[in-house]
């Protein structure tokens, strides 16, 4: 951390800087020799380089998901000296590009590129990559876990070991609807680290070989907020939360600079525009009326230091999230104050009592002096201590990591998750700080808390028992001779049994994720929804579970809104087991088909009733109608021509005019549209026709790929309706002109990508393209999709992108079944019935495995990765090589058109070579070095060397650890 002091805030609110690094950098400096070795600067160092020391670090998943935190991130690095890295885990490899032709590994530089830009305009220097794949589009994070493969969290550890991060900002772990699975999977990611960093028995083999150490960060926080505020600087205390037991903080981003003469919200719209290669650089400006300027909002997930307590002026100030880890408050303990509160359970009862449990640690080397806690619990709520005896103050533990929740040493982890929280360990009779005593109800005197010792009050709390059901906040303040603080967290308040709609599998997965890694909290945050088809019936399962110590019985009601009806209304459940579970189904049908389908129906939401012996309970899950159609058989194969005949189509034309995402049309003949379909044999037919008074860019034949860039037309297809995501289904684009002319067509973000010559053989397309609309013919045999049809249940999408302009980016996407990121899900595509159709005998019903693109850059062919692992002494993407399987540039020299590099190895490996000057790479080679010693390398220039040029070596060791070093080129 930095030890410039910072500057004081406005207000009650005011902070001052203290210098945590001792911690950070005693850590740092004992980094075995490995590390000094693998990252060997130019001249061997005389000891080992410490790693570059971080305060935040954000996670997110490709470059530019850090883009709408950069008003907050340049706040804290302009005013508290706060030092941010950014760890992406792909370069974005696998999206657009709208400046040029590259495409993987070149995209991947490119985008990196972009992102190191970006993020400098808000002071940040850092940005780690973990080189896992960029693939498509997709909402499942399932799917990216298994594409990302199971080594993405042991880096993710390693880097926060490695800088020792106070405060982990992240994005949504969620899978609300739209949400990017590489999204969620970033976010997942960073909060298991949160846990396993501190916790010695993960990845261990990074401690006992890699000389790296358990560390605790702070506090973790992700992106975003669900509730509302209004613009201005009240943006942060005018913040409702949708959940009120949740911890949201704000900072505004109309503060102005002072360094950069601008409002934070213009820096970052700045910073924005650099991701050129995503469309952004022309992103308009934002206002220029502070006062319509808004806060960036975090929620917090966890902490283990004191933070402000919601409600009060510190709780809206811009340090709210630096308080207790980075910053200290007027009046709060100092800064290195460990406080946490765990709960005996997350699902609390009214009338039942649960234990909660508070641990507070001074500092490393000062004491707390006199410490006591006292609870904040909702109107009445009633506390008193568990037991006298259960008060305790200990000193540090003899064993490292040992008790890492309750006991540390000034190195040692702290705060596991409440899953994983041990006991408390056994006082210090004989020591100064192991005094314990009530001083009143509901307050429990810790003692005196000498440096580096803790103390732990262990409460019994009772809910009324008519306490009103859903979440709570149980808070708890510390109170010391040289501060306060308060930490809180949340519980559940609910009855013995609970009843909710069936959730779809994606979000079964992420409920069962919070329970695994111990984080209750984040459970429930989106919204039970299930889709039936307009006109159509399915069975909704309303999933009953007994969360008492008893079995249960009872009812369910299911009350629903009009249009729809059920074959019961009521069911019963009889003797459900403690801790059990059983579905009860109900088959619901959508009685009024005239009512509107998709995002104009929206969430059509009815009630669950449940009663069990304690009471009753409700919840509002969702219903969501999806168009559906009938797809007649032709009595003959249509003309594949761009162009309806006679009778070709006998279908009802579809509407596929239907806003999801982007900008509304003007009017419809800026951009509507319509199509037909058919089929004859074993073949789908689908003819589209779109009105579009501008059409966007003619890309090349050879750029067909990327289709949302430019005008085109997708269709989808889920062959039995099933699918979890798109890797199982039959994505197809075509592009109705080229700059050659004739149109063209691909597969996209689905079970096999590529060019539709390649990947989908045997289809056919067509176009005419007209003044102010153009129609588009496709011909799809059925047997290149994934698995055969089902004919009474074919997931069918059709949407259109559009684009008036020439730069490569889109402004709207319409449809027939539309919602927001409804390309990446299947379950929100329409439902098409084929009637008289039957697959060929034989046709699997299971698909294929998918093809997944492997275009991930490696760290080590990225100059710009390798140069900054020189500079902060990290390695590149992975473990440090040992010693003993290191190399390093020892010397340099240009001739007219090569520069002839020097390595010293101390085994056989493979380098990665380039030489860089003020304009960027002038020359690179890849070698394998068969064994160690000196090697003198030969690298081709491709031009005219500029000024400071420099060699910047990656080193590849047998065993897989990497190393990086820089040499001066004479």
């Amino acid at each position: 951390m930095r030890t410039r002091p910072a500057r004081p805030a406005a207000g009650p609110t005011a902070t001052t800087r203290s210098p945590l690094a001792a911690r950070a950098l005693a850590a740092a400096s004992a980094l075995t020799l490995t590390l000094a070795l693998a990252l060997a600067p130019t001249t061997p160092a005389a000891g080992a380089a410490a790693a570059v020391d971080l305060d935040a670090l954000f996670i997110g998943a490709h470059p530019d998901d850090e883009a709408f935190t950069l008003s907050t991130l340049g706040q804290w690095n302009e005013d508290h000296d706060v030092r941010t890295g950014v760890v992406t885990v792909t370069r974005g490899e696998g999206g657009g590009n709208a400046v040029g032709p590259e495409e993987g590994p070149a995209l991947g530089l490119l985008r990196e590129a972009e992102e190191r830009s970006a993020v400098g305009k808000a002071g940040i220097g850092e940005v780690f990559n973990l080189d896992d794949v960029d693939f498509y589009y997709t909402v499942s994070a399932p799917l990216t876990d298994q594409v990302w493969g199971g080594d993405t969290l042991e880096k993710v550890v390693r880097l926060v070991r490695t800088t020792r991060p106070e405060i982990l900002l992240t994005m949504d772990p969620a899978p609300t609807p739209g949400n990017h699975g590489n999204h969620q999977e970033a976010a997942r990611l960073a909060v298991e680290a949160f846990y396993a960093a501190a916790d010695p028995k993960r990845f261990p083999e990074q401690i006992s070989r890699e000389g790296l150490r358990p560390f605790a960060p702070a506090r973790l926080l992700t992106g975003g907020a669900r509730g509302t505020s209004q613009p201005g600087p009240g943006c942060a205390s005018t913040f409702r939360p949708t959940n009120p037991a949740q911890n949201v903080f704000g900072v505004w981003s109309g503060r102005p600079s002072p360094s950069r003469g601008k409002t934070w919200a213009a820096v970052e719209r700045d910073a924005q525009r650099v991701y050129a290669s995503q469309g952004w650089a022309g992103f308009p400006d934002v206002p220029t009326d502070p006062a319509q300027l808004t806060c960036d909002f975090f929620t917090q997930v966890d902490a283990r230091v004191p933070f402000p307590e919601p409600g009060t002026p510190a709780a809206a100030a811009p340090t709210a999230i630096l308080d207790g880890a980075l910053t200290r408050p007027n009046g709060s303990a100092p800064l290195g104050t460990r406080l946490s509160l765990r709960t005996s359970t997350f699902d609390v009862r009214p009338g039942t009592p649960f234990t909660v449990e508070v641990t507070a640690q001074a500092p490393p080397r000062e004491p707390l002096g006199r410490s006591s806690i006292a609870l904040r619990l909702p109107e009445g709520w009633k506390a008193g201590p568990a037991n006298a005896n259960d008060t305790q103050a200990t000193g540090p533990a003899s064993t490292p990591g040992a008790q890492a929740d309750t006991t540390n040493t000034p190195d040692a982890p702290a705060g596991t998750p409440a899953s994983a929280a041990g006991s408390p360990a056994p006082a210090d009779s004989s020591s100064p700080g192991s005094s314990r005593s009530v001083t009143a109800p509901g307050t429990i005197d810790l003692g005196k808390l000498s440096a580096g010792r803790s103390g732990t009050a262990t409460f019994t709390v009772t809910p009324p028992s008519q306490a009103p059901l859903g979440r709570a906040r149980i808070g708890a303040v510390l109170t010391t001779e040289r501060g306060g603080g308060y930490t809180d967290r949340q519980v559940e308040v609910g009855r013995s049994v609970r009843a909710a709609q069936q959730p779809l599998p994606q979000v079964a997965q992420y409920e069962k994720w919070t329970g695994e890694v111990g984080v209750p909290q984040l459970r429930g945050l989106v919204t039970p929804v299930l889709t039936l088809p307009s006109g159509g019936t399915r069975q909704v399962g309303v999933v009953v579970t007994n969360v008492s110590d008893t079995p249960r019985s009872g009812t369910v009601r299911m009350d629903l809104p009009p249009g729809f009806t059920a074959d019961r209304t009521e069911a019963p459940y009889t003797n459900l087991a403690a801790g059990a579970s059983t579905t009860l189904p109900f088959t619901v049908t959508n009685a009024d088909p005239t009512l509107k389908t998709s995002n104009e129906g929206g969430d059509y939401t009815y009630t669950l009733t449940t009663t069990a012996e304690d009471g009753t309970t409700t919840s509002r899950p969702a219903l969501e109608l999806v168009p559906a159609t009938s797809v007649p058989r032709a009595s003959a194969a249509p003309t594949v021509d761009g162009a309806e005949s006679a009778g070709e189509y006998g279908g009802t034309a579809l509407d596929i005019s239907r806003l999801w995402e982007g900008t509304a049309c003007s009017s419809a003949a800026d951009c509507s549209g319509s199509a037909k379909l058919t089929w004859h044999d074993d073949t789908l037919y689908v003819l589209v026709h779109v009105r579009d008074d501008v059409l966007g860019t003619r890309l090349a034949a050879s750029d067909c790929k990327r289709h949302w860039r430019t005008d085109s037309v997708e269709v989808t297809l889920d062959p039995r309706g099933t699918s979890e995501n798109t890797s199982t289904t039959f994505k197809t684009a075509v592009l109705p002109v080229t700059a050659e002319g004739p149109p063209c067509h691909l597969r996209d973000a689905d079970n096999r990508q590529g060019p539709g010559e390649e990947t989908a053989p045997g289809m056919r397309v067509a176009s005419k393209v007209s003044t102010g609309e153009y129609t588009g013919e496709l011909s799809i045999p059925m047997e290149v999709l994934p698995g055969a049809v089902d004919p009474a249940h074919l997931g069918l999408n059709i949407l259109v992108y559009d684009s008036d302009t020439q730069d490569r980016t889109g402004q709207t996407r319409i449809g027939w079944s539309t919602w927001g990121g409804v390309q990446g899900d299947p379950y929100r595509w329409g439902v098409a019935t084929l009637p008289g159709y039957q697959p060929p005998p034989g046709r699997p019903t299971t698909p294929p495995a998918p093809i997944i693109p492997n275009t991930a850059l490696s760290s080590l062919d990225s100059p710009q990765s390798l140069e900054q692992s020189v500079r902060v002494h990290v390695p590149p993407s992975g473990p440090a090589a040992p010693p003993t399987q290191t190399a390093h540039a020892v010397s340099a020299s240009a001739t007219r058109d090569a520069v002839r590099v020097t390595l010293r190895t101390t085994s056989r490996g493979e380098a990665h070579l380039f030489v860089r000057d003020t304009r960027g790479t002038a020359g690179s080679r890849v070698i394998t070095i068969p064994t160690r010693g000196t090697t003198t390398v030969t690298i081709p220039l491709s031009r005219t060397l500029a000024t400071r040029p420099t060699v910047v070596t990656g080193w590849q060791a047998p065993n897989g650890g990497t190393a990086a070093s820089q040499v001066a080129v004479r």
